[in-house]
């Protein structure tokens, strides 16, 4: 088959069209033929060598799929061969077959081609997995999203406004702004021109947010916990802005605030598996609505991987990068 490999950690250019053997199947594996495959900010990350790949998973990049099931044991699951379907790998999306575990394979949104369904496993994943479970933002609460126009950042406002929450996001200029408003925001607050976490005292009255979806880290953090209401809490998914910060722990105490941080690669497959469960019950009705939609910046055919990933880089796209393999 052939696959995009990392030949030495380093630029764009270190990617390369590859032939590779056609993966072996775990237990609990389907093959699937590759019709797209979504690109992250962690592939980009694992290219520059500051990822590691997860023990027993593929070196190839790529997390997330959207192909034909071609080969599996599928006993006593919905699928059958010839099923299309998306799924979230540790790894190996950048090829024409990837294999993926059974339980974090997900039907194809009624109405989604696989370009379109390619982009959703990673970052639908992430959110509800640090938004919903880990953050248990409730009926009534209010979201902020950092990075508010990323493909996380289009997701979580999406999917929060659809279940009815009141969502504000940052974003680095004002196109992006106006982009993260017309999915949903409330408020989007150009970061490089506002201070975020006044923009939010004031538009909630002094109260705060009850959870922020941050992917920035560094001395965002004391600010993030200065907009928090009292019992709210942080949600850490990724270190772009810097691994340190000082916090002035008093408010913690005080206001029973709660500061997480998680990564989801390395969990466990039956881990994955109960946010795919959410994920089908609560969020694919809502996309096979319309009220929540894919948004694809630009694709690439698979051999411009490196194409994609400068792209990635400049951080001017709004949404998801994807790779057309088939």
């Amino acid at each position: 088959m052939r696959a995009i490999e990392i030949t030495q950690p380093g630029a764009p250019d270190v990617l390369q069209l590859c032939e590779r053997p056609i993966p072996t199947l775990n237990p609990g594996e389907v093959l699937i033929r590759v019709h797209a495959a979504g690109v992250n900010r962690p592939d980009v990350l694992q290219r520059l060598g500051r990822y590691p790949v997860p023990p027993g998973a593929s070196d190839l990049p790529g997390l997330e799929v959207a192909g034909e099931i071609v080969d599996g044991d599928l006993t006593g699951s919905r699928f059958r061969k010839g099923d299309m379907v998306c799924a979230l790998v540790q790894g190996g999306g950048y090829a024409e077959y990837c294999a993926a575990p059974l339980l974090q394979c997900l039907p194809l949104p009624a109405g989604l081609s696989a370009l379109q369904a390619a982009s959703l496993p990673e970052t639908f994943f992430t959110v509800w997995s640090n938004v919903f479970d880990r953050a248990a933002l409730a009926d009534g609460e209010t979201l902020l999203v950092q990075g508010g126009s990323s493909g996380i950042g289009v997701s979580a406002i999406q999917i929060a406004r659809a279940l009815g929450h009141r969502v504000f996001a940052t974003a680095g200029n004002d196109e992006k702004c106006r982009a993260c408003e017309a999915l949903g925001a409330e408020r989007a607050i150009n970061y490089r021109s506002e201070d975020f976490a006044g923009v939010v005292k004031a538009i909630t009255g002094g109260k705060g947010v009850d959870v922020v979806l941050d992917m920035v880290g560094g001395d965002y953090v004391p600010r993030e916990i200065d907009c928090l209401a009292d019992d709210g809490r942080v949600v850490l998914i990724a270190l772009l802005g810097g691994a340190k910060a000082t916090l002035d722990l008093g408010q913690v105490l005080r206001r029973r605030l709660t500061l997480s941080g998680s990564t989801l690669r390395a969990r466990p497959v039956e881990f994955k598996a109960r946010i795919a469960a959410s994920l089908h019950q609560r969020v694919w009705p809502l996309i096979e609505a319309g009220r929540i939609k894919p948004v694809i910046f630009k694709t690439f055919p698979l051999e411009q991987a490196s194409a994609a990933h400068a792209l990635m880089e400049t951080s001017t796209h709004i949404g998801k990068i994807v790779l057309q393999v088939l």
